[in-house]
């Protein structure tokens, strides 16, 4: 009996060896990184415009119609009910079920950009002097109506949990470029002024590597202490000695690796061997000391504070520089469902002059033009009001039907807005654009076909785009090549 049990575990590792390393994309990812060259493992399926991300994701979904989404004509609508032929029978949550829906018109100004000629909510003054570069869409759209299941699909392609996420799909189909930093590292804030409000938990999911290789999985950094957990050798230790217990350590997992073939033991020697390097170049990653004083006061007062927007931005230039593949931020705290007056300009404050930083910053580097940046949350906001509505103090529910994000830079087309919704900014009316549209341009720019990217699963070859419904790369909002 044992040995038919030893056997089997013997064969079944070998079909995961054979799966993980022999039949997709990840072969050369995994056997670069173990080589250590740190070059590109694949080649791309067309010529890519773009070879990073930055994506900017805004954690509890920003209000499209307060920030985004201009609609002049709600102001003559306060207080009215939402109409039956615009609401259309769609699905409500259950906070707002069985109610009256009664429009609640933003407070908020807006204007039209002189960089662009796109409006802009006053809330957002410096994105507004940079819309040239950026390709404002407000016709996406989204399945889920709930924060949870909206977060994992638009972070890995799926409302159900356990799939890999964009940055894991990135290393795995086009490997590292930085020998001695992750592929794909995440950075975590929340609303940091006036204090901290209904900021929802983040989970490590969002940046799993899935069915992937372990190797994919994103990094996340800390706020406090280490940037990366355990990165310090504890006292009594220096390099020398980690250098021997590393080789040390490698010999044995090499012989378990010959004995039983799971690809899951390379994983970790590879890992290990990161781990090592990153101690070495991750303190000076962090450490802001050389950038001028310019380039501080470029992303704001906020800049100063560990573990706020505009630091985690400044960060993600840095790892752009160093040829981080995938950065992606999680800002929290927009989740208004109650005074958003009071909440969403502090939210903007955080993030306007930061993310139009970045922008500069990379433009200024030369490395905009193959940095994709992207910018969105989970879905949109309800233009009926929740909780009080006064013209200066509603709230807004959940809403997949229609929300806004922007692009810029790795090839996108900027001084654009695409897309166009309703008169309520409830339906669109114009140019639709799903998130698996998102991720397959996302991919397109970075030179892979969301068709061809796949990793055979559970007898299915997977992909990021899902095989339930096509995705299509947005032409509209990709700039000259």
């Amino acid at each position: 009996m044992h040995d038919l049990f030893t056997t089997h575990n013997v064969l079944q590792n070998r079909r995961r060896f054979l799966q993980s390393t022999g039949m997709g994309l990840g072969t050369t990812a995994l056997g670069a990184l173990l080589g250590g060259d740190g070059k590109p493992a694949t080649t791309p399926h067309h010529p890519p415009r773009a070879r990073r991300v930055i994506f900017l994701f805004m954690a509890g979904a920003p209000s499209q119609l307060d920030l985004f989404d201009y609609k002049p004509g709600l102001s003559k609508r306060f207080r009215e009910p939402l109409p039956p032929s615009i609401q259309g029978g769609q699905r409500v949550t259950a906070m707002t079920r069985g109610r009256t829906q009664l429009v609640a018109p933003s407070m908020f100004g807006f204007h039209r950009s002189s960089v662009s000629g796109v409006y802009w909510s006053d809330l957002l003054p410096h994105l507004s002097n940079v819309s040239d570069k950026i390709c404002l869409v407000r016709s996406l759209h989204t399945n889920a109506i709930n924060h949870d299941p909206g977060k994992t699909y638009f972070c890995t392609g799926s409302e159900i949990p356990g799939k890999p996420s964009i940055g894991a799909w990135l290393s795995y189909g086009l490997g590292a470029m930085n020998r001695d930093l992750p592929d794909f590292v995440v950075l975590t804030s929340a609303y940091w002024t006036g204090g901290k409000r209904n900021v929802q938990g983040l989970y490590s999911r969002l940046w799993s590597s899935g069915f992937l290789p372990g190797r994919h999985q994103g990094t996340a950094f800390q706020v406090a202490g280490d940037p990366v957990i355990f990165l310090s050798n504890p006292a009594g230790i220096d390099r020398t000695i980690r250098r021997r217990m590393l080789d040390a350590t490698a010999e044995l997992n090499a012989q378990h690796h010959a004995e039983i073939g799971d690809p899951e033991i390379r994983t970790t020697i590879a890992q290990q061997e990161m781990a090592f390097r990153m101690q070495a170049a991750v303190p000076e990653l962090v450490d802001l000391q050389s950038e001028p004083t310019e380039v501080l006061d470029l992303y704001g007062p906020e800049v100063h504070k560990p573990g706020s927007f505009a630091r985690n931005c400044l960060l993600a230039r840095r790892m752009i520089e160093r040829d981080v593949r995938f950065v992606q931020l999680f800002h929290r705290g927009w989740d208004h469902h109650s005074i958003l007056p009071k909440q969403l300009p502090g939210q903007a404050y955080d993030v306007d002059q930061p993310s139009a930083a970045l922008i500069i910053d990379l433009a200024r580097r030369g490395l905009l033009d193959d940095t994709l940046v992207v910018f969105a949350g989970e879905f949109g906001r309800t233009v009926y009001g929740q909780g009080r509505l006064e013209r200066d103090d509603y709230g807004r529910d959940h809403h997949p039907r229609c929300f806004s994000g922007w692009l810029a830079g790795g090839g996108i087309q900027g001084g654009i807005a695409y897309g166009q919704t309703d008169d309520f900014s409830y339906n669109i009316v114009d140019q639709p654009v799903a998130v698996r549209d998102v991720h397959a341009t996302m991919l397109h720019l970075l030179g892979l076909d969301h068709e061809r990217l796949v990793f055979p699963f559970q007898g299915l070859d997977q992909r990021l785009t899902g095989v339930e419904e096509r995705a299509h790369v947005v032409q509209g909002i990709l700039g000259q090549a």
